[in-house]
């Protein structure tokens, strides 16, 4: 009896896949009211005003242009959101420089928000897999999949359309699957739940 995996529907992952976009454009909407505030400060670069702008402008094109661009080519988005962890990093670290402790922690809770989000989307996948292997089930999570093993699950409810599992610690947990189970895969899980749970 061989492993076997499923592509699923996972809420969360996707939730997180879809809200890139508006994640980017927040950002850039900070950045750019960012700019103008400092600009109509007294003794402001030109350069830094300008530099702000323009990575702002680069979000907000790629961000309502490219939405598929950011969704098929998941490296573009990392170096974007690389951008943002460092701009607001950076204008925290000015800010406690210059004694402004409030706005210093604000932007560096932003960077350590948007570090979070760099970290949950560099381990999103195209495709979200469950897996049932001899030792457990790999089940699909954010930021990581999550293995329950045999002796952790109570119950395996398959159907062709959709897979609910029964935990120990009385999670109930449903998923959808992409495609439609055939007959061979839908009897390998029934034979993995009686191998490994005693189902009849």
């Amino acid at each position: 009896m061989d492993s076997l995996s499923l592509s699923v529907i996972h809420p969360p992952s996707e939730k997180l896949k879809r809200s890139g976009t508006w994640l980017h454009i927040a950002a850039g909407l900070l950045i750019i009211t960012h700019a103008f505030t400092h600009f109509r400060e007294e003794g402001s670069h030109a350069i830094y005003f300008w530099c702000q702008l323009i990575i702002s402008l680069d979000i907000f094109i790629l961000a309502l242009a490219g939405g598929d661009t950011l969704r098929q080519l998941p490296r573009v988005n990392l170096f974007f959101r690389i951008v943002e962890i460092l701009f607001f990093l950076g204008i925290g670290l000015i800010m406690l420089l210059e004694g402004k402790p409030v706005p210093a922690t604000i932007h560096v809770g932003l960077s350590l928000a948007y570090t979070y989000l760099f970290y949950c989307e560099k381990s999103l996948r195209p495709v979200d897999l469950l897996s049932f292997h001899h030792i457990g089930v790999t089940i699909p999570g954010v930021p990581e999949d999550k293995f329950l093993l045999w002796t952790h699950i109570n119950d395996v409810e398959a159907n062709y359309d959709s897979i609910r599992i029964s935990t120990s610690e009385a999670e109930d947990l449903h998923y959808d699957l992409q495609k439609n189970l055939g007959f061979v895969e839908l009897e390998q899980i029934h034979e993995f739940c009686r191998h490994y749970l005693g189902k009849v």
